[in-house]
Parts: structure tokens; sequence; C-alpha cells
């Protein structure tokens, strides 16, 4: 889809501070973007990583969608990175305080994957091919 220009997956928070400097440890870079109510990482030419708080968020859904508070700490979504080095994601996650889920194993499509939860929950990735 050549008219996509760039895409940004944003987070729903409940603590943007907190999760701003999760991020920043398991990136292993600073936001490129840190305001009230938004922060944005680069992670790609053509992808970012936001993080909005749910009180924020909450403004925007009015009463058309239930508050996200009431998602906290269930897997709303998973972030899947494919990376060249997955031991070394994998203890970047473990010393950076990413809640273990599944160690590095082999995958029946493909991938060598381990995953771990963000603070509210979200699911991350790393993934190296086979």
């Amino acid at each position: 889809m050549k008219h996509i220009k760039l895409i940004e997956t944003i987070l729903y928070v409940s603590n943007q501070q907190k999760s701003t400097e999760f991020y920043q440890r398991i990136f292993r870079k600073n936001a490129d973007l840190n305001v009230p109510g938004m922060t944005e990482f680069v992670i790609a030419e053509n992808f970012m990583i936001g993080l909005m708080p749910n009180s924020s968020i909450s403004k925007i859904l009015a009463d058309k969608l239930p508050h996200p508070e009431l998602g906290n700490g269930i897997p709303r979504c998973e972030l899947y990175f494919h990376v060249e080095n997955i031991e070394l994601e994998f203890r970047n996650a473990i010393e950076n305080g990413a809640k273990l889920i599944s160690s590095i194993e082999n995958r029946d499509w493909g991938d060598k994957v381990c995953y771990f939860a963000d603070l509210d929950g979200h699911v991350i990735a790393f993934a190296q091919k086979i």
C-alpha cells in the first residue's frame, strides 16, 4: 500500500512517565517526542510507537467505547520485533523489568521468539528467523 507513508501504533498506558522510561530502556534510545499526553519513538524509517495515557484517549473515546483503564493488565496488543540478536534483546528486557511470558523458543512458523509484557500488559515479542 504505497499510499500509506507512515505507521504509528499507539499504546494506551496507565502512567506515561513510567512507560516512557520503560520503553527508553527496552529500545535503548530516548523518546523522539515526549510531551504531556504523548510520547513517540521512531523505530524504523516508516514506523513509530506512541504512548498515550488512558486519561487522554478516554476524552476522545467519550462514551462510545469502554474506558481503557478497564483493560489494564489484559493483553490488548502485541509488538512483534524482528531483531538481529534475540539473546541481547532477551537479556535487555529481563534487566529492565519486562515481565517474562515465554523464553526463547523455536516456533512452528519459522521464527525463534521470546515473549514479554510491559507495565500495562501489552505483549512484546522479539524474533529471529530460524
